[in-house]
């Protein structure tokens, strides 16, 4: 893969979730802080001049107009010169329904790579405005920064959270999201944080018991992981995570990891590489 025509779509974590309430239309208020990980899936995107946006390989039982990169494309389509098309090409490592932001990530890194690419330049948050039409977790993708969500997840203050290494473990398990918003015993009344409380109050994830009781591999990869260090699920699973002073101490303990369960270890980081990324081609213009 050419370095230079291939954008990272990197993974989140969601250091706590809690969620607030409930709107009328079914969505669900939350707060959580994301942070991102130097790890993730990555497109080749070369520009074409037949109009055309094609993506490889097509996703096992996604249909092409389903498929959120796709979708991503077709909403920037219109701004771009008549002729100009994409070839994409994904390269995908992130497992499905783990709570990391795979296909949300895809959608913002086909956005920002496309807007740039055929040179449409609208402003991010125009970009993340368009994104929150695929998923409420698209916004934070396009921006770019750790942040501090409220809202759907689309309300974002930036944050400097510490950038620790993290053992992230997948149970091999894909969690719906959906379902668990629907459980009828998820909280949905956690009390609202203010930025400044974070710090001194007492966070989790209200999603993790539900999680753990519907799918027992997540709750053996918590238990596992909580010898080693504190263990966190991400989202609405199924990967966990725990946080570790050192690469080398995280990486010890992967060693040990059931041959049961996949693991990676990968560094918290409050830029997203995709931003990384963006800074680089337009600077280099």
């Amino acid at each position: 893969m050419n370095n230079d025509n291939t954008w990272p779509a990197p993974a989140k974590l969601n250091l706590f979730l809690h969620i607030t309430g409930q709107l009328d239309n079914g969505y669900h208020t939350l707060q959580t802080i994301f942070q991102f990980l130097d790890y993730g899936d990555s497109l080749a995107i070369d520009i074409n001049d037949t109009a055309q946006v094609t993506l490889s390989p097509q996703v096992e039982g996604v249909p092409l107009e389903e498929n959120l990169i796709y979708r991503a494309a077709m909403l920037l389509k219109p701004m771009a010169k008549d002729n100009l098309g994409a070839d994409i090409t994904l390269n995908k490592i992130l497992p499905m329904g783990a709570g990391l932001g795979g296909g949300s990530s895809n959608a913002a890194t086909t956005l920002v790579a496309l807007n740039y690419l055929w040179d449409i330049n609208l402003p991010l948050e125009e970009l993340a405005t368009i994104g929150l039409s695929l998923g409420a977790d698209v916004p934070i993708f396009v921006q770019g920064f750790a942040a501090f969500a409220q809202g759907v997840g689309e309300d974002l203050t930036p944050v400097s959270p510490p950038q620790p290494y993290y053992l992230v473990i997948w149970p091999g398990v894909a969690v719906s999201t959906q379902a668990i918003f629907q459980a009828p015993e998820l909280p949905r009344n956690t009390p609202s944080l203010t930025i400044e409380q974070l710090s001194t109050a007492k966070l989790g994830n209200d999603c993790q018991e539900i999680t753990k009781n519907r799918h027992p591999m997540v709750a053996s990869a918590l238990d596992w992981l909580v010898e080693y260090a504190p263990a966190k699920m991400t989202g609405t699973g199924s990967c966990v995570f725990g946080e570790f002073k050192s690469e080398q101490a995280a990486r010890q303990a992967l060693e040990k990891l059931p041959k049961t369960m996949h693991g990676f270890v990968a560094k918290g980081i409050n830029t997203s590489p995709l931003a990384q990324k963006l800074a680089q081609a337009t600077s280099s213009h």
